[in-house]
């Protein structure tokens, strides 16, 4: 699911789709804003996905359980972009150190 589609939504639907309030999506998001224009300005080529999407994609990820092909696919990118892209956000917000992103097998294993 895109930003743009879930943006207008009351905040209770938008904390239920994505798993974060959205206070704490937005702080997320003031996080990778330097990290992203740090990242573009050494070059290359230009991101697929808008910085929202990149996140909202991370957390589909992380709090779905979705695997790299079923993300990539909602987002129209490749499974290695896709990889690319949450292993950079993830990065991002634990080297701030304000989150703290458990990992799939963390929970796999903490369930199990």
């Amino acid at each position: 699911m895109k930003y743009e589609n879930i943006k207008n939504y009351k905040n209770g639907n938008f904390h239920r789709i994505t798993g974060v309030r959205r206070v704490t999506f937005y702080k997320m998001l003031e996080i990778l804003q330097p990290a992203k224009t740090q990242m573009t300005a050494k070059g290359g080529p230009k991101p697929k996905m808008c910085l929202e999407d990149m996140l909202l994609a991370t957390l589909e990820y992380s709090c779905e359980n979705r695997t790299y092909a079923h993300v990539a696919a909602s987002y129209g990118v490749s499974e290695s972009t896709i990889c690319r892209i949450i292993e950079w956000v993830n990065d991002t917000l634990i080297e701030d150190g304000t989150f703290s992103l458990p990992g799939r097998k963390i929970r796999i294993n903490r369930d199990g």
